[in-house]
């Protein structure tokens, strides 16, 4: 990993994402995961899940069950393929007057690591109004091809800040 700055020496209570595997390692999580978009809870749950990769903080999953599905429309014609998880797929955030294109991604048919992140969906923290864990509120990672949420519980520095493309 040429050129990466140090890595930020974390505090109590803290985790390096350079600390985490590659490949990247499931995990689910005890605390409360939500999800709000124009004053609507579009998801909630505390039963989601967490994927860990170097350089990258969380990606939060919830369980389709804890998800308002009729707010998402799934995307047929857009896809993707995660060389850990294997083939995602993407779903529009549909409110009375708004759409917010590939808000979401999951996997139908993920590799045997991930097999419990079937139909499970995660959000784009940048695409939604209010992404939180437990009581506080995540920020998006930068650049708009990761998914991450930021957390005062996770130090970087993070996969997707400017020139951090060849990591």
């Amino acid at each position: 990993m040429r050129d990466r700055p140090d890595p930020v020496e974390p505090g109590p209570d803290q985790e390096s994402v350079w600390d985490y595997p590659r490949p990247p390692r499931l995990e689910t999580v005890e605390r409360r995961l939500r999800v709000v978009h124009n004053d609507t809870v579009i998801a909630d749950t505390r039963e989601g899940w967490r994927v860990l990769e170097t350089s990258h903080p969380p990606n939060y999953y919830f369980p389709p069950d804890d998800v308002v599905s009729e707010h998402l429309e799934r995307r047929a014609e857009r896809g993707s393929l995660c060389e850990w998880k294997g083939r995602a797929h993407y779903y529009d955030l549909v409110l009375e007057d708004e759409r917010v294109e590939e808000v979401a991604w999951g996997y139908d048919d993920p590799t045997d690591r991930f097999e419990p992140l079937t139909g499970a969906i995660a959000f784009y923290a940048h695409k939604i109004d209010e992404a939180w864990v437990g009581d506080e509120r995540a920020e998006p990672q930068p650049g708009h091809f990761y998914g991450g949420w930021i957390t005062s519980d996770v130090v970087g520095p993070f996969k997707g800040e400017p020139g951090t493309g060849h990591w």
